[in-house]
Protein backbone atom coordinates (compact mmCIF):
# COMPACT_ATOMS: atom_id res chain seq x y z
CA UNK A 1 0.00 0.00 0.00
CA UNK A 2 1.30 3.53 -1.00
CA UNK A 3 2.05 5.90 1.48
CA UNK A 4 -1.01 8.38 0.55
CA UNK A 5 -3.73 5.44 0.72
CA UNK A 6 -2.27 4.49 4.40
CA UNK A 7 -2.10 8.31 4.74
CA UNK A 8 -5.81 8.63 3.67
CA UNK A 9 -7.13 5.10 5.53
CA UNK A 10 -5.68 6.39 9.31
CA UNK A 11 -7.43 9.52 8.89
CA UNK A 12 -10.86 7.83 7.78
CA UNK A 13 -10.08 6.03 11.06
CA UNK A 14 -9.50 8.93 13.10
CA UNK A 15 -12.41 10.98 11.76
CA UNK A 16 -14.92 7.66 12.14
CA UNK A 17 -13.32 7.84 16.03
CA UNK A 18 -13.75 11.41 16.58
CA UNK A 19 -17.32 11.45 15.31
CA UNK A 20 -18.61 8.04 17.51
CA UNK A 21 -17.16 10.48 20.70
CA UNK A 22 -19.45 13.22 19.87
CA UNK A 23 -22.23 10.86 18.94
CA UNK A 24 -21.99 9.05 22.23
CA UNK A 25 -20.96 12.67 24.62
CA UNK A 26 -23.99 14.93 23.11
CA UNK A 27 -26.76 12.16 22.16
CA UNK A 28 -29.95 12.02 24.21
CA UNK A 29 -29.45 9.67 27.02
CA UNK A 30 -31.72 6.48 26.45
CA UNK A 31 -32.91 4.03 29.31
CA UNK A 32 -35.53 2.23 29.13
CA UNK A 33 -35.74 2.11 33.17
CA UNK A 34 -35.24 5.82 33.41
CA UNK A 35 -38.33 7.79 34.67
CA UNK A 36 -38.56 11.28 34.47
CA UNK A 37 -39.12 13.79 37.56
CA UNK A 38 -42.58 14.69 38.67
CA UNK A 39 -43.56 17.91 37.91
CA UNK A 40 -44.28 19.46 41.24
CA UNK A 41 -47.46 20.82 42.70
CA UNK A 42 -48.84 24.31 42.73
CA UNK A 43 -48.64 25.13 46.42
CA UNK A 44 -51.73 26.62 48.45
CA UNK A 45 -53.47 28.41 51.23
CA UNK A 46 -56.34 27.31 52.72
CA UNK A 47 -58.80 28.48 55.63
CA UNK A 48 -62.04 26.60 56.72
CA UNK A 49 -65.83 28.38 55.67
CA UNK A 50 -67.34 29.12 58.96
CA UNK A 51 -71.01 30.32 60.07
CA UNK A 52 -71.51 33.77 61.66
CA UNK A 53 -72.70 37.18 61.83
CA UNK A 54 -71.81 40.14 59.68
CA UNK A 55 -73.16 43.97 59.20
CA UNK A 56 -72.77 46.52 56.78
CA UNK A 57 -71.87 49.74 57.99
CA UNK A 58 -71.64 53.06 57.12
CA UNK A 59 -69.22 56.26 57.74
CA UNK A 60 -71.01 59.20 58.52
CA UNK A 61 -70.00 62.84 59.16
CA UNK A 62 -71.85 64.88 62.11
CA UNK A 63 -71.47 68.45 64.33
CA UNK A 64 -71.50 68.27 68.44
CA UNK A 65 -74.49 70.13 68.72
CA UNK A 66 -77.12 71.29 72.06
CA UNK A 67 -80.62 70.13 71.25
CA UNK A 68 -81.35 72.91 73.80
CA UNK A 69 -80.98 76.42 72.98
CA UNK A 70 -82.37 79.82 73.88
CA UNK A 71 -81.67 82.89 71.77
CA UNK A 72 -83.35 85.67 73.71
CA UNK A 73 -84.18 89.23 71.92
CA UNK A 74 -85.40 92.31 73.24
CA UNK A 75 -89.41 92.85 74.47
CA UNK A 76 -88.48 96.50 74.49
CA UNK A 77 -86.62 99.73 73.25
CA UNK A 78 -84.26 101.02 75.23
CA UNK A 79 -80.56 100.97 76.00
CA UNK A 80 -78.18 98.06 77.19
CA UNK A 81 -77.56 98.61 81.07
CA UNK A 82 -74.79 97.14 83.30
CA UNK A 83 -76.90 94.24 84.99
CA UNK A 84 -74.63 94.12 88.19
CA UNK A 85 -72.27 91.62 86.30
CA UNK A 86 -71.69 91.74 82.89
CA UNK A 87 -72.40 88.34 81.16
CA UNK A 88 -69.83 86.71 78.88
CA UNK A 89 -69.45 83.99 76.36
CA UNK A 90 -68.30 80.68 78.90
CA UNK A 91 -70.28 82.34 81.36
CA UNK A 92 -72.75 79.68 83.56
CA UNK A 93 -76.06 81.32 84.59
CA UNK A 94 -79.17 79.82 86.85
CA UNK A 95 -82.16 79.63 86.05
CA UNK A 96 -83.75 83.35 86.86
CA UNK A 97 -80.66 84.62 86.91
CA UNK A 98 -80.71 88.63 85.33
CA UNK A 99 -78.29 88.78 82.06
CA UNK A 100 -79.45 91.86 80.31
CA UNK A 101 -81.23 95.03 81.54
CA UNK A 102 -82.77 97.43 79.11
CA UNK A 103 -83.41 101.37 80.37
CA UNK A 104 -85.83 103.69 80.17
CA UNK A 105 -88.23 101.81 82.18
CA UNK A 106 -89.12 105.16 84.10
CA UNK A 107 -92.80 105.29 82.37
CA UNK A 108 -93.50 101.68 83.26
CA UNK A 109 -92.68 102.01 86.90
CA UNK A 110 -94.23 105.09 86.96
CA UNK A 111 -97.32 103.12 85.44
CA UNK A 112 -96.91 100.11 87.67
CA UNK A 113 -97.22 102.61 91.22
CA UNK A 114 -100.00 104.65 89.47
CA UNK A 115 -102.18 100.84 89.27
CA UNK A 116 -101.26 99.39 92.60
CA UNK A 117 -102.23 102.79 93.97
CA UNK A 118 -105.64 102.01 91.98
CA UNK A 119 -105.87 98.35 93.15
CA UNK A 120 -105.31 99.44 96.69
CA UNK A 121 -108.77 102.05 96.31
CA UNK A 122 -111.26 99.65 94.47
CA UNK A 123 -110.32 97.11 97.23
CA UNK A 124 -111.29 99.49 99.92
CA UNK A 125 -114.42 100.56 97.92
CA UNK A 126 -115.12 97.23 96.91
CA UNK A 127 -115.12 96.35 100.89
CA UNK A 128 -117.54 99.57 101.52
CA UNK A 129 -119.92 98.85 98.83
CA UNK A 130 -120.03 95.08 100.04
CA UNK A 131 -120.72 96.25 103.25
CA UNK A 132 -123.58 98.61 102.27
CA UNK A 133 -125.19 96.11 100.36
CA UNK A 134 -125.27 93.40 103.17
CA UNK A 135 -126.90 95.87 105.40
CA UNK A 136 -129.44 96.86 102.91
CA UNK A 137 -128.18 100.84 102.15
CA UNK A 138 -128.05 99.90 99.01
CA UNK A 139 -129.29 97.56 95.92
CA UNK A 140 -127.50 94.68 95.70
CA UNK A 141 -126.17 95.76 91.80
CA UNK A 142 -123.80 98.25 93.15
CA UNK A 143 -122.21 95.24 94.48
CA UNK A 144 -121.48 93.91 90.53
CA UNK A 145 -120.28 97.05 89.54
CA UNK A 146 -117.43 97.40 92.06
CA UNK A 147 -116.41 93.98 91.77
CA UNK A 148 -116.28 94.43 88.00
CA UNK A 149 -113.94 97.95 88.77
CA UNK A 150 -112.25 96.03 91.01
CA UNK A 151 -111.09 93.20 88.34
CA UNK A 152 -110.48 95.23 85.99
CA UNK A 153 -107.58 97.28 87.92
CA UNK A 154 -106.30 94.14 88.70
CA UNK A 155 -105.87 93.21 85.59
CA UNK A 156 -104.07 96.29 84.39
CA UNK A 157 -101.67 95.78 86.60
CA UNK A 158 -100.85 92.54 85.78
CA UNK A 159 -100.30 93.89 82.31
CA UNK A 160 -97.89 96.64 83.95
CA UNK A 161 -96.33 94.05 85.83
CA UNK A 162 -95.06 91.80 82.97
CA UNK A 163 -94.52 95.10 80.50
CA UNK A 164 -92.19 95.87 83.55
CA UNK A 165 -90.24 92.86 83.01
CA UNK A 166 -89.43 93.62 79.76
CA UNK A 167 -86.67 95.29 80.61
CA UNK A 168 -84.83 92.97 82.52
CA UNK A 169 -84.17 89.60 80.33
CA UNK A 170 -83.53 86.71 82.83
CA UNK A 171 -82.15 83.08 81.58
CA UNK A 172 -84.78 80.76 81.26
CA UNK A 173 -83.25 77.53 82.38
CA UNK A 174 -79.32 77.06 83.77
CA UNK A 175 -77.00 76.73 81.11
CA UNK A 176 -73.97 78.37 79.30
CA UNK A 177 -73.67 81.60 77.37
CA UNK A 178 -72.40 81.00 74.12
CA UNK A 179 -72.92 84.19 72.31
CA UNK A 180 -73.57 87.74 73.23
CA UNK A 181 -74.80 90.18 70.67
CA UNK A 182 -75.18 93.71 72.63
CA UNK A 183 -72.43 95.47 74.43
CA UNK A 184 -73.17 97.51 77.11
CA UNK A 185 -74.69 100.97 76.01
CA UNK A 186 -75.83 100.02 72.94
CA UNK A 187 -79.68 100.65 71.93
CA UNK A 188 -81.54 98.14 70.89
CA UNK A 189 -84.69 97.75 69.30
CA UNK A 190 -88.03 95.71 70.08
CA UNK A 191 -87.10 91.87 68.74
CA UNK A 192 -83.07 92.94 68.70
CA UNK A 193 -81.16 89.48 69.34
CA UNK A 194 -79.12 89.47 72.54
CA UNK A 195 -78.04 86.63 74.10
CA UNK A 196 -78.09 83.06 73.48
CA UNK A 197 -77.56 80.23 76.20
CA UNK A 198 -77.08 76.26 75.43
CA UNK A 199 -77.81 73.44 78.29
CA UNK A 200 -74.43 71.57 78.13
CA UNK A 201 -76.87 68.32 79.09
CA UNK A 202 -78.24 68.23 76.04
CA UNK A 203 -75.52 67.92 73.78
CA UNK A 204 -75.97 65.03 70.94
CA UNK A 205 -73.59 64.24 67.99
CA UNK A 206 -76.29 65.07 64.71
CA UNK A 207 -75.66 64.01 61.70
CA UNK A 208 -77.14 62.73 57.98
CA UNK A 209 -78.11 59.34 57.23
CA UNK A 210 -78.01 59.14 53.15
CA UNK A 211 -82.08 58.34 52.00
CA UNK A 212 -81.13 54.79 51.21
CA UNK A 213 -79.96 53.88 54.23
CA UNK A 214 -82.56 56.33 55.79
CA UNK A 215 -85.37 53.53 56.92
CA UNK A 216 -82.78 51.64 58.97
CA UNK A 217 -82.59 53.85 61.76
CA UNK A 218 -84.58 53.17 64.57
CA UNK A 219 -84.86 54.38 68.25
CA UNK A 220 -82.22 52.59 70.99
CA UNK A 221 -79.99 52.08 67.79
CA UNK A 222 -76.17 51.56 69.01
CA UNK A 223 -73.46 53.30 66.87
CA UNK A 224 -70.05 54.65 67.16
CA UNK A 225 -68.94 57.83 67.36
CA UNK A 226 -65.46 59.01 66.82
CA UNK A 227 -64.26 62.87 68.18
CA UNK A 228 -61.34 64.50 67.07
CA UNK A 229 -60.87 66.10 70.25
CA UNK A 230 -60.35 62.33 71.43
CA UNK A 231 -58.41 60.63 68.63
CA UNK A 232 -57.31 57.69 70.17
CA UNK A 233 -61.00 56.76 71.54
CA UNK A 234 -63.99 55.69 70.55
CA UNK A 235 -67.49 56.35 72.18
CA UNK A 236 -70.60 53.92 72.53
CA UNK A 237 -73.96 56.45 71.42
CA UNK A 238 -77.37 55.51 71.05
CA UNK A 239 -79.63 57.13 68.87
CA UNK A 240 -82.54 59.32 70.76
CA UNK A 241 -84.03 61.11 67.92
CA UNK A 242 -85.09 60.69 63.98
CA UNK A 243 -86.47 63.20 62.00
CA UNK A 244 -89.74 62.81 60.47
CA UNK A 245 -88.68 63.69 56.76
CA UNK A 246 -85.42 64.25 54.59
CA UNK A 247 -83.86 67.12 53.80
CA UNK A 248 -85.17 68.13 50.57
CA UNK A 249 -81.81 69.55 49.60
CA UNK A 250 -79.37 66.83 50.52
CA UNK A 251 -81.79 64.05 50.31
CA UNK A 252 -80.86 63.11 53.63
CA UNK A 253 -82.29 62.17 56.91
CA UNK A 254 -81.25 64.13 60.39
CA UNK A 255 -80.09 61.64 63.12
CA UNK A 256 -79.07 62.76 66.96
CA UNK A 257 -77.00 60.20 69.24
CA UNK A 258 -76.43 60.65 72.93
CA UNK A 259 -73.12 59.39 74.24
CA UNK A 260 -73.56 56.86 76.52
CA UNK A 261 -70.79 58.01 78.72
CA UNK A 262 -70.04 61.06 80.61
CA UNK A 263 -66.93 63.32 78.35
CA UNK A 264 -66.44 66.88 77.90
CA UNK A 265 -67.89 68.42 74.87
CA UNK A 266 -68.82 71.64 73.30
CA UNK A 267 -70.65 72.50 70.58
CA UNK A 268 -69.14 72.39 66.95
CA UNK A 269 -67.24 69.02 67.58
CA UNK A 270 -65.89 67.28 64.73
CA UNK A 271 -67.68 63.89 64.82
CA UNK A 272 -67.05 60.55 62.86
CA UNK A 273 -70.29 58.03 63.28
CA UNK A 274 -69.99 54.75 62.10
CA UNK A 275 -73.39 53.26 61.87
CA UNK A 276 -74.42 49.14 60.96
CA UNK A 277 -77.01 49.62 58.88
CA UNK A 278 -77.24 46.15 57.97
CA UNK A 279 -76.64 42.41 59.29
CA UNK A 280 -77.10 38.73 58.85
CA UNK A 281 -77.17 36.49 61.15
CA UNK A 282 -75.87 32.50 60.67
CA UNK A 283 -74.62 33.17 57.25
CA UNK A 284 -71.33 31.37 55.80
CA UNK A 285 -67.86 33.49 55.81
CA UNK A 286 -64.79 33.12 53.96
CA UNK A 287 -61.98 35.70 54.13
CA UNK A 288 -61.99 37.86 50.87
CA UNK A 289 -59.52 36.43 48.80
CA UNK A 290 -60.75 33.55 48.34
CA UNK A 291 -63.15 35.13 45.88
CA UNK A 292 -62.13 35.30 42.53
CA UNK A 293 -63.60 37.50 39.99
CA UNK A 294 -63.59 36.10 36.38
CA UNK A 295 -63.75 38.05 32.97
CA UNK A 296 -67.28 36.66 32.23
CA UNK A 297 -68.23 38.79 36.08
CA UNK A 298 -68.81 35.59 37.83
CA UNK A 299 -67.59 34.62 41.48
CA UNK A 300 -65.61 31.52 42.14
CA UNK A 301 -63.75 30.08 44.84
CA UNK A 302 -61.96 26.92 44.85
CA UNK A 303 -62.64 23.76 47.50
CA UNK A 304 -60.00 21.45 48.33
CA UNK A 305 -61.14 17.54 48.27
CA UNK A 306 -59.35 14.80 48.01
CA UNK A 307 -56.41 17.06 46.98
CA UNK A 308 -57.52 18.88 44.07
CA UNK A 309 -59.30 22.28 44.07
CA UNK A 310 -62.81 22.15 42.48
CA UNK A 311 -63.97 25.85 41.35
CA UNK A 312 -67.83 26.57 42.43
CA UNK A 313 -69.64 29.23 41.39
CA UNK A 314 -70.52 31.34 44.49
CA UNK A 315 -73.21 34.23 45.08
CA UNK A 316 -71.54 36.85 47.59
CA UNK A 317 -73.12 39.69 50.23
CA UNK A 318 -72.12 41.51 52.82
CA UNK A 319 -67.98 42.60 52.90
CA UNK A 320 -66.91 43.87 56.06
CA UNK A 321 -63.20 44.56 55.95
CA UNK A 322 -61.31 41.20 54.59
CA UNK A 323 -64.75 38.83 55.05
CA UNK A 324 -67.26 38.24 52.99
CA UNK A 325 -70.59 36.48 53.16
CA UNK A 326 -71.32 33.42 50.68
CA UNK A 327 -74.85 33.48 49.67
CA UNK A 328 -74.50 30.14 48.23
CA UNK A 329 -72.30 27.39 46.49
CA UNK A 330 -70.12 27.07 50.08
CA UNK A 331 -71.11 25.05 53.07
CA UNK A 332 -69.77 25.85 56.48
CA UNK A 333 -66.49 23.65 57.38
CA UNK A 334 -65.31 23.38 53.63
CA UNK A 335 -61.68 24.02 53.12
CA UNK A 336 -61.30 27.34 51.06
CA UNK A 337 -58.43 28.36 48.80
CA UNK A 338 -57.39 31.79 49.87
CA UNK A 339 -53.46 32.15 49.10
CA UNK A 340 -52.40 30.68 45.23
CA UNK A 341 -55.54 30.66 43.38
CA UNK A 342 -54.78 33.34 40.85
CA UNK A 343 -53.54 30.13 38.63
CA UNK A 344 -55.68 27.07 39.58
CA UNK A 345 -57.91 25.40 37.22
CA UNK A 346 -60.94 22.97 38.13
CA UNK A 347 -60.05 19.62 39.32
CA UNK A 348 -55.97 20.07 39.62
CA UNK A 349 -53.96 18.53 42.16
CA UNK A 350 -52.72 21.10 44.42
CA UNK A 351 -50.46 20.64 47.61
CA UNK A 352 -51.76 22.42 50.69
CA UNK A 353 -49.61 24.67 52.82
CA UNK A 354 -50.55 25.75 56.56
CA UNK A 355 -54.54 25.98 57.36
CA UNK A 356 -55.35 29.64 58.42
CA UNK A 357 -58.27 28.43 60.54
CA UNK A 358 -61.33 30.43 60.64
CA UNK A 359 -61.89 34.07 59.40
CA UNK A 360 -60.92 36.77 61.89
CA UNK A 361 -64.76 38.05 63.10
CA UNK A 362 -64.67 40.62 65.33
CA UNK A 363 -67.05 43.64 66.47
CA UNK A 364 -65.81 47.35 65.81
CA UNK A 365 -68.00 49.24 68.26
CA UNK A 366 -70.62 48.73 66.64
CA UNK A 367 -73.32 46.43 68.15
CA UNK A 368 -74.87 43.69 66.74
CA UNK A 369 -72.21 43.92 63.63
CA UNK A 370 -69.66 41.48 64.48
CA UNK A 371 -67.35 42.02 61.40
CA UNK A 372 -65.24 45.32 61.16
CA UNK A 373 -64.82 47.95 58.68
CA UNK A 374 -67.75 49.43 55.51
CA UNK A 375 -69.23 47.05 54.65
CA UNK A 376 -70.92 47.03 51.02
CA UNK A 377 -73.34 44.78 49.71
CA UNK A 378 -73.06 42.85 46.67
Amino acid sequence: MSRRKKFIFISVILALGLLAVCVWRYAPFSNANHVAPAKSLPAVSVAVATSGSISRTIDLDGTVEAAKIARMSSPAEGPVLNCQTIVREGDHVNKGQMIVCIGRDKTINAQLAAAQSDLIREKAELDRVTELVKNGAIPGDQLEIARARHENVKAQLARIEESQKDYSITAPWGGVVSRVMVLEGDYVAPRTPLIEIFDPASLVARFAVPEADSQSVEIGKAVSVKLDAYPEKNFQARIVRIYPKLDPGTRTRIIEAVLTEKVAMMPGLFARIKMAVQTHENTVLVPAGAVIVTAAGDRLVYVIGEGKAAARKVSTGIEAGSIIEILSGVKPGEQIVVAGNEKLKDGMAVKMMEKQGEPNIKTDAVKPATAPGEGTSK
